[in-house]
């Protein structure tokens, strides 16, 4: 059975992924470095689309490159067992908590500082500063 082959053009739009980030995976070595016609297209094989989706689904999550990078490091060794995945992921968990502890906070301040404002309309000039602006500049 013949492989199936995608041109670039062909890839993004079966993993709806732009050109430039096939283009920054690659740089970054998440994708390998494909295949060239005769003519010098580019071609990527289903493996490829595979892999192309499994670093999106992961940027989804926020997962970082360097995360991304250490998982298929893991899977391409073939070496790995689910023990292995848990461990990168847990720790993903945790950086995801603390960027949500770290958003909570912020929602927070901003709330405190937004509630100052009584969102009048006084001029620029005026000897009366806006709330938000003056927490701002603390």
């Amino acid at each position: 059975m013949k492989r199936q082959e995608y041109t670039r053009g062909a890839l993004t739009k079966k993993t709806d992924c732009n050109l430039e980030t096939i283009r920054y995976y690659e740089k970054e070595g998440l994708l390998r470095k494909p295949l060239h016609t005769k003519a010098g297209y580019r071609l990527y094989g289903e493996e490829d689309a595979k892999r192309l989706r499994f670093i999106r689904r992961c940027r989804e999550l926020r997962f970082s490159i360097s995360e991304i990078r250490e998982l298929l490091s893991v899977v391409d060794g073939h070496d790995y067992t689910c023990h292995d995945i848990s461990a990168i992921t847990q720790s993903h968990i945790q950086d995801v908590k603390g960027k949500i502890f770290d958003l909570r906070k912020i929602l927070k301040t901003l709330q405190d500082i937004a509630s100052q404002c009584h969102a009048g309309s006084s001029p620029a000039g005026n000897s009366v500063e806006c709330p938000i602006l003056e927490a701002l500049n603390r």
